[in-house]
């Protein structure tokens, strides 16, 4: 079994200094609640990450004076980014390293169906449609709500696969899963997603944001372009 830490870290130093007073003794009980339930635990698989929101970008993993963690005597390693369930996440919550392993997976996949998907393949654009939205869309899009809000330029790169409307579809991923939570009978997840994003010139972004940003510039133009159709029928 595997652990993760993840440690919000704020820009004022006397609450980070509360945070780490407090989390040596957390992950203690936490080892002795692994004992008693014997749940074995692999620290040496295990790893911290400090999310930190900045406008600067640093080069250190965590900031100076940053003490070390331990479970069950083992040291847990601070990483600058972690591959947890299928996502990668980065202190700085940019998401920029898992959407080029995306890119890069969706690319691979994409090569493997050359040969149905290519001009010279006998399938009907309907398979072949079909078949995009099942082994590429999905490798592209798996927890899209996590990542939608990352900054348009980063997502222009699964774009970037002639894949025109991916932003409108993880736009709308998002939608339906904040819908979905918000009634959800559980009062905690109801709590968690039910918040105000920061305006649009905040340097923060969170997931919230991908549902008030204006469309990209091609979903816009066929948009615009449907509107007038509508208005010639």
């Amino acid at each position: 079994m595997r652990i993760r830490f993840g440690i919000i870290s704020s820009k004022f130093s006397k609450t980070r200094r509360s945070i780490f007073r407090h989390l040596p003794k957390a992950i203690d009980e936490l080892g002795q609640w692994f004992r008693k339930w014997r749940i074995e635990v692999n620290p040496d698989n295990s790893a911290a990450i400090q999310f930190k929101y900045s406008k600067n970008r640093s080069k250190l993993v965590v900031d100076w004076n940053t003490p070390d963690l331990k479970m069950l005597n083992a040291r847990i390693p601070w990483q600058r980014s972690y591959k947890y369930l299928g996502v990668t996440l980065d202190k700085n919550h940019h998401f920029r390293e898992h959407i080029a392993r995306v890119r890069k997976n969706a690319l691979f996949y994409t090569a493997r169906h050359g040969a149905m998907l290519g001009r010279k393949s006998k399938l009907s654009r309907r398979n072949k449609r079909t078949l995009y939205k099942i082994c590429i869309r999905t490798v592209m899009t798996y927890a899209s709500p996590v990542f939608a809000h990352a900054a348009p330029k980063a997502l222009h790169r699964l774009q970037g696969l002639k894949l025109p409307t991916i932003s409108k579809y993880m736009k709308d991923a998002s939608k339906r899963f904040f819908d979905i939570a918000r009634s959800h009978p559980n009062a905690l997840l109801r709590a968690a997603v039910d918040y105000q994003p920061p305006p649009p010139t905040h340097f923060i972004r969170r997931s919230r944001n991908v549902l008030i940003d204006p469309p990209d510039a091609l979903t816009a133009a066929v948009d615009s372009l449907n509107d007038v159709n509508d208005t010639h029928d």
